[in-house]
């Protein structure tokens, strides 16, 4: 039997890799420049087809807050400075789910994200991930479509 999937949180800073950019980019990226060991360490564990939150950091609008979710096209791989892997956009959040949100709920107390909040690159375990799942309503690709009150249900 094949290995469990795995899910895993990206930090970026929007203004130099947003979730537009990777859509844009045919929803493809190499995802390096990760300097941290331990980050790097949770690069080099990924395996094909884990899925990742990805995530805005830093300030402003947009930031401290799950976007999208990708998923890992190629493992771990040697970079002249580092490690990366490559992901490919599976689909935007339907509502985003904000830092705030996430601290205050109680089924994702001892989250390493709220522990090290520095670190890129965090493991999320499955029950964090379907609880920020289902705060943001899935997202596009999840295979769960929903209809909006309102609209018709031909």
């Amino acid at each position: 039997m094949g290995k469990e999937r795995r899910y895993w949180l990206l930090k970026t800073e929007p203004g130099e890799w947003s979730w537009d950019d990777q859509e844009a980019n045919g929803g493809i990226s190499k995802w390096d420049g990760v300097k941290n060991k331990q980050a790097q360490k949770h690069l080099k564990a990924m395996s094909l087809n884990d899925l990742c939150l990805f995530y805005h950091s830093g300030s402003g609008a947009s930031a401290r807050r799950v976007v999208g979710v990708v998923t890992v096209i190629l493992e771990c791989y040697e970079e002249v400075d580092g490690v990366a892997v490559d992901v490919k956009a599976v689909g935007e959040m339907r509502r985003p789910v904000d830092l705030k949100e996430m601290k205050g709920d109680e089924r994702m107390k001892g989250f390493v994200l709220f522990r090290q909040p520095r670190l890129s690159v965090v493991p999320v375990p499955t029950e964090i991930w379907e609880r920020i799942c289902e705060l943001g309503g899935g997202f596009a690709g999840d295979g769960n479509d929903y209809v909006e009150e309102g609209e018709d249900q031909d």
